[in-house]
């Protein structure tokens, strides 16, 4: 148990003690923080002393004094740093169980822990909590998390999750809320399994648990080609995708009407598979869960319109997309001197068409289908790994320089970017 540094920011307390990557924070003051959380709150006394492990295996006592708010400065290999609580459900719509074999290691891991889940945002089941993460929920005021619910009805759940312990759902959200966490919530829709009635249901237990509950997000089941497992599972289609919509605006009106919050928010999948238009801007709120795809694509769209849009002449530029957000792309550039390619995602299954799934084989296959010369060609960088040049396949933005150069091959972030870009701007 250790937290390994990465990186030392300039100027810092971190950079003062000479602390360097490599070396590792054993204890604060004769105790042990199992992650950054506890490293935090022991770093808040203003007399420290630091046991650092360094690279050469020395050991070493590093006595200090701080001010009470001044921070270390010091980025670490893990969050958490007596490993990741791993996820023990089997969840019969688990993405991470349809992933390729023999893809790096790290995309095979399942985490299921709240502390990741109040840091970052990761969505946690609850199934693998104790009391004493409870009592440190509430000591460390550990709020809001985000918790995957998927159906409130016990059976279903325990099901749906492949556990007896995922029947507890209420009791363990009872929990929570006597810790006084608020929480984000989350329904992975399985066609003809947790919709109609099931979600009925859910939606309006979920209502009755506010003000501890702050969102709900209703999000379309993904299954790709590389699924073994034997549980039947349905996806939607337009008509039951219209269907959802239909069903969850009757809650939206009603929370809109009582809080002045849409608080039920439907994945923009829904809005694309029924080919319905998507709900305006002030709907989504201040986009509780747009990391979730919950007003991404109507966030993107705001930010490419927030100014005047004109293409650069004599400037030939590939817009790489999913097969659902191409559409959407091209109403947003007309007829400009632009090629948009919606990439068919054989490595994943063409059932799987959102971008940030796009791997970079099938984009270096789709843009050599097209030939032509083009000086820009724009990649979606939710396919890439967060704060990484690399694709889902291990192929890299480097790989694509060097088999299209001398086309600029850059990755876009947002829609205002996208905007900059086709303007000859980068």
């Amino acid at each position: 148990m250790n937290g390994l540094i990465t990186q030392i920011e300039a100027g810092s307390l971190a950079e003062e003690l000479e602390l360097a990557a490599g070396d590792k924070i054993l204890q604060v003051n004769g105790h042990t923080p199992t992650d950054i959380i506890d490293l935090s709150f022991m770093l808040a006394d203003e007399e420290i002393e630091l046991l650092v492990e360094h690279a050469d295996g020395q050991r070493e006592i590093i006595a200090f004094d701080k001010d009470a708010d001044e921070e270390l400065g010091a980025q670490f290999d893990s969050a958490v740093f007596d490993g990741v609580r791993r996820c023990r459900n089997r969840c019969v719509f688990c993405f991470v169980d349809m992933i390729a074999p023999n893809m790096r290691p790290t995309l095979s891991v399942k985490d299921d822990d709240y502390r990741l889940s109040f840091l970052f945002g990761n969505f946690i089941t609850l199934t693998n909590m104790e009391p004493k993460d409870f009592r440190r929920i509430k000591k460390f005021h550990l709020s809001p998390l985000f918790v995957s619910v998927h159906t409130m009805n016990p059976d279903l759940r325990a099901k749906m999750l492949r556990t007896p312990r995922a029947a507890s759902i209420a009791a363990q959200l009872d929990e929570l809320e006597r810790a006084g966490a608020q929480y984000h919530t989350q329904v992975v829709l399985c066609k003809g399994l947790n919709d109609g009635a099931e979600l009925e249901r859910t939606v309006t237990e979920i209502l009755c648990r506010r003000p501890h509950a702050l969102s709900l997000a209703i999000v379309p089941v993904g299954i790709t080609r590389h699924r073994r497992d034997k549980f039947e599972l349905k996806q939607f289609d337009k008509n039951s995708a219209a269907e959802v919509i239909a069903q969850v605006e009757k809650f939206q009106r009603q929370c809109r009407a009582e809080m002045g919050r849409t608080f039920v928010y439907l994945g923009d999948e829904f809005y694309l598979l029924a080919e319905k238009n998507l709900p305006p801007t002030e709907f989504y709120d201040d986009f509780p869960q747009i990391e979730n795809g919950i007003g991404m694509t109507r966030n993107f769209i705001d930010e490419f319109t927030a100014e005047n849009f004109s293409a650069a002449e004599n400037f030939s530029v590939d817009i790489i997309s999913g097969t659902s957000f191409g559409k959407i792309l091209r109403g947003l550039i007309g007829n400009a001197n632009v090629r948009l390619i919606p990439v068919v995602n054989k490595f994943f299954g063409e059932s799987v068409n959102v971008s940030g799934l796009l791997t970079g084989g099938d984009i270096i296959a789709a843009l050599k289908a097209v030939g032509g010369h083009r000086d820009a060609i724009l990649i979606p960088a939710t396919a890439l790994k967060s704060g990484t040049e690399i694709f889902l396949d291990d192929v890299t933005l480097d790989d694509l320089r060097k088999i299209f150069a001398p086309a600029q091959v850059l990755p876009i972030h947002d829609g205002s970017q996208l905007r900059r870009a086709l303007e000859g701007l980068t």
